[in-house]
């Protein structure tokens, strides 16, 4: 990684290795799809630990995708789930929402699911109308409260709607709601870390033109922060063009302790104890 700046922020330069273990206590990988991978979970697993990223929490889009991530997790220790329709899929399903949603509800009862998402709203692209969208985000955010699991947020070009929904549901317990895949600015970061939010950083926050999402993990408090890939998306760099996995995941964890200024040891001891309060494992 070169030590280049973009608009006044330095990005960190360290190995390039992404794969390199972690110290201990190691990290874990708070969002990815193992089975958008589509490679033998046992060897996407084992990469991992070998990177010292002993967790992951494999995140359902769909039903078919929810139903697969909690019986992996019901198969493997070092998996848990999260279930949830996708704001992308919703319009989709609107007209059957009632018994889709009993069957996310029926699949959050697993003691393996550890949080509903991914869900919220993506103003990005056009699948499901707005309206429809902020229906199945509420009904997510019910359930959630309903089971006490953690609530996984998909935003993309829409944060001021996903946080003015939030606050109608406030307050929230700590530790309980997350923003995968982070993609505000500072100022955002800001606001999410005052009511109590975690913000969790991908491969993205490596890539050049970052800038904006690497002042956000500079103003947001290490306590508050998670690391994840959202694999197979968004490898980080010097890695993109490469399919990401949980095992970059350390990757991303060695960059936001360098871009911190944080011992590596330490951010994964607080990114640990994190991982406990929000997921209970």
């Amino acid at each position: 990684m070169s030590n280049e700046q973009n608009e006044g922020v330095a990005t960190p330069s360290f190995g390039a290795d992404p794969h390199r273990l972690l110290p201990d206590p190691g990290g874990f990988d708070a969002h990815t799809h193992m089975d958008i991978l589509g490679l033998p979970v046992d060897g996407v697993l084992g990469a991992a630990r070998a990177a010292g990223i002993t967790r992951v929490v494999n995140v359902g889009c769909d039903l078919p995708s929810s139903r697969w991530s909690v019986s992996r997790a019901e198969e493997y220790q070092d998996v848990y789930a999260a279930v949830a329709i996708h704001p992308n899929e919703t319009g989709a399903v609107y007209r059957e929402r009632e018994p889709v949603l009993a069957t996310i509800a029926a699949l959050a009862e697993s003691p393996r699911v550890v949080a509903i998402g991914e869900t919220g709203l993506d103003y990005y692209r056009d699948y499901s109308a707005r309206d429809v969208q902020q229906a199945w985000f509420r009904a997510h955010i019910e359930l959630a409260r309903r089971t006490g699991k953690a609530l996984m947020i998909h935003d993309r070009d829409a944060h001021e709607d996903v946080l003015s929904i939030l606050e109608e549901y406030a307050p929230w317990p700590p530790y309980s709601v997350i923003f995968h895949c982070f993609s505000g600015d500072a100022e955002m970061a800001e606001r999410c870390a005052a009511a109590g939010y975690l913000m969790s950083f991908a491969g993205n926050v490596t890539f050049k033109n970052a800038d904006a999402l690497r002042e956000a993990a500079l103003a947001a408090p290490a306590e508050l922060m998670l690391a994840e890939t959202d694999a197979p998306y968004l490898t980080p760099a010097p890695h993109r063009g490469k399919q990401n996995s949980p095992a970059m995941t350390a990757y991303t964890i060695r960059y936001l302790a360098a871009l911190k200024s944080l011992d590596v040891a330490g951010f994964c001891t607080t990114l640990q104890a994190t991982g406990s309060r929000a997921f209970g494992w």
